[in-house]
């Protein structure tokens, strides 16, 4: 990270220089209108995110994790009722006595799907086609996996490859809060291309944890205290797992000017960020595919010259 902070000052060094060489529409006296917009511009994105996926492994059960499968499965409170449910419905045999006879075989592989994110920002441009942004988006992302219950000795179950198929789901908000330095160069009269550079701070939530054994769902949030929930084990308030993080990112974005009004731009943005969950706190690497709607046409902050 510390690599990655010291290139990104180099590269914003380097646009300085460029902006008084004459980039990004500087001392062009032709330039188009769509590069000659200065003042403030109020936004709101919207997109698609992609997380990485070594993050959601988090969410994955395994023994060492913040939230274990084995932590419920083998536990008096959940336990019993475990293996009632899947005794009534008929996917163990009695050869399978009570619930410290299952166990895990395969844990899951954990991936995040596609999720919505959202937010609002505001910029401000220079003559130069030089400017900065700065914005607040949310995202809340699911990661879903399956796991294989077995029974001690493989016998008892009744099901392909003698096993019961278990599904997993982890739930959090991840919240960016981004800083920029852009540039604009003109295409057309309408179009630009905007580059960004930045960084950013961002802070995860996880909101819950279940695994679905038997078409019934159990939290396994931990909420003992590291302990088993068994019979004489308190629980306490949870508290969230998750915290703050930082990165870097970049975007590159195709705009188009309304006039009078703002602009409509679509792009890609690449973030490498620490997103810090316990055991899986390393950089990751995230995307986004997004939309912005902008509203620059504030006069007593700028004006379009």
């Amino acid at each position: 990270m510390k690599n990655a902070v010291a290139i990104l000052a180099t590269i914003l060094l380097a646009v300085s220089a460029m902006a008084d060489d004459g980039c990004c529409g500087v001392g062009s006296d032709d330039k188009p209108p769509s590069s000659r917009y200065t003042g403030l511009s109020v936004f709101a994105d919207a997109g698609a995110y992609w997380g990485d996926n070594t993050t959601a492994a988090f969410y994955s059960g395994v023994p060492g994790n913040a939230n274990t499968i084995d932590r419920v499965l083998h536990s008096n409170t959940y336990g019993t009722q475990i293996w009632n449910n899947l005794t009534e419905q008929g996917l163990i045999t009695s050869a399978v006595g009570n619930y410290n006879q299952l166990q895990v075989v395969e844990y899951p592989t954990m991936n995040y799907r596609i999720a919505l994110l959202y937010g609002l920002g505001f910029r401000y441009d220079y003559k130069s086609g030089f400017g900065w942004l700065l914005r607040f988006d949310i995202a809340r992302l699911n990661a879903i996996g399956a796991f294989n219950l077995s029974a001690t000795g493989g016998t008892g179950i009744l099901g392909t490859d003698e096993y019961v198929r278990c599904g997993m789901l982890g739930r959090e908000d991840r919240i960016n809060i981004d800083f920029a330095v852009t540039c604009k160069v003109p295409l057309s009269e309408t179009l630009d291309l905007e580059i960004d550079l930045g960084a950013g701070m961002n802070n995860t939530k996880v909101r819950e944890q279940l695994m679905e054994i038997a078409g019934v769902n159990y939290s396994i949030l931990d909420v003992w205290d590291g302990q088993s929930p068994d019979f004489g084990v308190g629980q306490y308030e949870y508290i969230n797992q998750g915290g703050i993080g930082w990165g870097l990112f970049s975007s590159t974005m195709l705009g188009y000017q309304i006039s009078g009004i703002g602009a409509i731009r679509v792009g890609y943005t690449l973030y490498r960020s620490k997103i810090n969950l316990k055991g899986y706190a390393s950089g990751t690497w995230n995307h986004l595919l997004g939309l912005r709607f902008e509203i620059n046409n504030f006069s007593f902050f700028g004006n379009s010259q």
